[in-house]
């Protein structure tokens, strides 16, 4: 990694449960073909390959947030943003998807070994899920990247389970 930051124990550890969750959640889709990771075996109308493109657009959108605020996030909340984030667009394949979030992930580490201060914050973009005035730190935002890892590995998992009886643990 470069940059003149040292890597403390605070940024090793962000950046290895980054890497954690972000393993988990590559991993429930090893040996898949496109199709199957287009399946919706529950009744979600979540799929592997949509939660490996949410995933990635949305550590993407967070650490653009990180490095310039909200007007860097390229954010969009509009009702079409299931098709874009939760689905293959023509072209697009299991693999590019990992490729890309691989790019990202690699980003963001670089950025969380890097960043002059964690403590930088910025104000939050306006949206009904957010408190009005509200700011976040860096280091908020990679702990909100954490969780939402985390919390989508656990979606496929029981996505991956309900395909063909894999698991990503156990």
């Amino acid at each position: 990694m470069t940059g003149s930051t040292t890597l403390t124990r605070e940024r090793a550890d962000l950046i290895e449960s980054l890497r954690r969750h972000r393993h988990f959640l590559r991993f429930t889709v090893r040996d898949l073909t496109d199709e199957q990771a287009m399946l919706r075996p529950t009744a979600s109308a979540l799929n592997l390959a949509g939660l490996i493109k949410h995933v990635s657009a949305t550590e993407a959108e967070w650490v653009r947030f990180a490095e310039g605020g909200a007007r860097a996030m390229h954010r969009n909340w509009g009702p079409d943003v299931l098709n874009r984030h939760w689905h293959l667009a023509a072209g697009e394949t299991l693999a590019g998807l990992l490729a890309d979030y691989e790019a990202v992930a690699q980003h963001t580490d670089e950025l969380v070994a890097t960043l002059p201060d964690l403590d930088a914050d910025h104000a939050l973009p306006e949206a009904p899920w957010f408190e009005p005035g509200a700011r976040w730190s860096a280091r908020r935002v990679f702990l909100h990247v954490i969780a939402e890892t985390a919390q989508h590995a656990g979606h496929a998992d029981i996505l991956r389970e309900s395909i063909d009886g894999q698991k990503t643990m156990g």
